[in-house]
């Protein structure tokens, strides 16, 4: 890894360990244009590490992300249909970062390719236990699933969020 002057080398987050140290992540963002994956697009358009080869928005597909968010910066980068599943063939890491009950629909759709590691925001994946989900959000239409998910919090799951494909981001309140 090379180090600048001035300034701190940054390492990969530790659930993408496996990568090589000179290779940026491919990463993914679906639902890209609302809060949460805005948020996240901004962040990983500006990481070191991290290549954001595809984003999609229902509402603004086949638009350019700047054009629509000027604050991003001068990007290449066109909102796609979520729909569309070859946005995910070059990826190494997908976010979803949809409504729940949307996540989990598109998880399963490509969940299969074993060489992708999916991270999802909406609460779709928190719990492994159907039965608690159902209580919270109602029935999973996923869940052999969700025994494979992982919880994501690393101060208490950091050895199995090294290991899964499937991470279920912590919601607000965690701890």
């Amino acid at each position: 890894m090379k180090i600048q002057k001035g300034r701190p080398a940054r390492a990969l987050p530790f659930f993408l360990e496996g990568y090589m140290a000179e290779s940026k992540i491919k990463a993914v963002i679906v639902g890209g244009s609302g809060y949460t994956g805005l948020e996240l697009l901004r962040l990983l358009l500006r990481h070191p590490r991290v290549k954001v080869i595809g984003v999609t928005s229902r509402t603004f597909r086949g638009k350019k992300v700047h054009q629509v968010f000027p604050s991003l910066g001068n990007t290449d980068l066109v909102f796609s249909d979520p729909a569309a599943g070859e946005i995910v063939r070059e990826a190494h890491v997908v976010f979803t970062a949809v409504p729940h009950k949307e996540a989990m629909e598109i998880i399963a759709r490509i969940f299969p390719d074993q060489n992708l590691k999916i991270i999802d925001l909406s609460a779709d994946f928190r719990f492994q236990d159907p039965e608690i989900y159902a209580a919270w959000y109602g029935p999973h239409q996923a869940p052999d699933l969700l025994k494979q998910a992982v919880y994501g919090l690393p101060e208490i799951h950091t050895p199995a969020i090294r290991q899964a494909r499937l991470i279920g981001n912590p919601g607000c309140y965690p701890t």
